[in-house]
């Protein structure tokens, strides 16, 4: 069952578009990301779903019922803003039950959906702190149980994460799933960071500009983007111009690889990148003898982490990134001659960048 769609929803300021003729459909008990840079709209469409921001056109049906003019405290949504927005005077307590005491729900019933509350995010023993004496990760859970205490039907989450070290925010992300999944409530969530998306999300919807570029699961989205913005906001990729000859396809330089081109892709080469994400570019010793789409190239630049190693290959006229790890690339450094394999099924052929319509 489909509970929010949203139907060429659109919203100007003066005569610029923050939301440009969006559609979309979020199913039931599905955690959703709004995932693009800074300015694509993915903010202003939460605004509105959660009926803070009123569409200029288009509509907000949830449940089956018409949502677009209705106001935001009727609208029965949990949100859970970018700066938590806690009350520093209030308990933790005090602040979880907010949302109950402004409906009006008896003091016994407040004090039992608290006490539960504060048991589900594993701080019974901080009731009565003030916000101010948690730490980061405390806040966090604090807001997302107040934002549920009325058990909302939605829950919006925006950036909720982004002040948080990155350590701690990889644990909350996880925290935050697990919860979400546990109770089973529709969950749209805004980010810009992919790996926060790829992490959390049933869906991802990547934004630009105003409008959608693609929806679909994390790892379909990585593995098939759709075009170039999508590809290079995904993830690490290298993408490449092309050029077309006889089955092969040309590289810059002079280069080339095979793999099987579609006729309508060959006849449009000025439009068609390729991408090879770097955990799929296989690294060998030069003194290796090629393989299927061996290239030629010495290693720049050496990123060890311990667990993954990132080089970064210069070939005649481009420069590929290249994920390894010491157990298969154990001597790779700086300077090292290296033939770097695209191995054709991992290969792929996208739509290049282009400049979404500005008139309408």
């Amino acid at each position: 069952m489909t509970h929010l769609t949203l139907q060429s929803i659109t919203k100007r300021f003066n005569a610029t578009y923050a939301v440009d003729h969006v559609d979309l459909s979020v199913p039931d008990g599905k955690l959703v990301c709004f995932l693009g840079p800074s300015g694509c709209g993915k903010t202003t469409l939460m605004r509105i779903i959660a009926g803070l921001e009123t569409p200029t056109s288009g509509s907000v049906t949830f449940a089956g019922r018409d949502l677009t003019q209705v106001p935001a405290n009727r609208r029965d949504f949990g949100m859970v803003f970018q700066s938590l927005a806690l009350f520093p005077h209030m308990t933790v307590a005090e602040n979880i039950a907010y949302p109950l005491r402004l409906r009006r729900v008896e003091r016994s019933a407040q004090a039992k959906r608290v006490t539960e509350l504060l048991e589900m995010i594993q701080l019974p023993h901080m009731a009565e702190r003030k916000v101010t004496q948690l730490s980061g990760g405390q806040r966090q859970r604090v807001a997302i149980a107040r934002a549920i205490a009325s058990s909302p039907k939605l829950l919006l989450l925006d950036e909720p994460l982004s002040a948080l070290d990155a350590k701690l925010r990889e644990a909350m992300q996880v925290e935050i799933r697990l919860l979400q999944q546990r109770l089973g409530i529709t969950t749209i969530m805004v980010t810009h960071d992919q790996r926060e998306a790829m992490t959390m999300a049933d869906e991802i919807v990547v934004m630009e500009k105003g409008r959608i570029a693609q929806v679909g699961k994390p790892l379909d989205i990585y593995r098939d983007p759709v075009n170039e913005f999508v590809a290079d906001f995904i993830g690490l990729g290298n993408i490449l111009p092309i050029t077309f000859n006889d089955g092969t396809i040309g590289l810059p330089g002079g280069q080339s690889i095979v793999m099987n081109v579609p006729a309508r892709v060959a006849d449009a080469p000025d439009d068609i990148r390729l991408l090879i994400r770097p955990e799929d570019v296989c690294v060998r010793p030069a003194s290796t003898k090629p393989g299927q789409n061996a290239l030629h190239g010495k290693v720049t630049f050496v990123r060890d982490v311990g667990a993954s190693i990132e080089a970064t290959i210069e070939c005649d006229g481009f420069t590929l990134t290249a994920a390894t790890t010491p157990r298969e690339t154990p001597d790779v450094r700086v300077g090292m001659p290296v033939l770097a394999e695209l191995p054709a099924h991992a290969c792929k052929l996208i739509a290049a960048r282009t400049t979404p319509r500005t008139t309408h």
